[in-house]
């Protein structure tokens, strides 16, 4: 989420307009070590690409259907 976007607060009709960030993802892959994805705002700027994203390795991601 970008850093100045403030929180949606479903109570508040005011922000009924309110549009969260498209994120996108990419996924590099390595040998002998865990993939790793990367999401990010599909619409950032290259400056704010250097601070609005995340990474995560394979081991991190849990498959859905086990959690639930």
């Amino acid at each position: 989420m970008y850093e100045n976007t403030p929180r949606h607060d479903p109570s508040d009709d005011s922000a009924a307009d309110y549009h969260p960030p498209e994120l996108v993802g990419t996924v590099v892959r390595y040998d002998g070590a865990p993939d790793e994805c990367t999401v990010y705002p599909r619409d950032a700027t290259e400056a704010e690409l250097l601070t609005t994203w995340i990474t995560a390795a394979e081991s991190s991601f849990v498959d859905l259907e086990e959690m639930r």
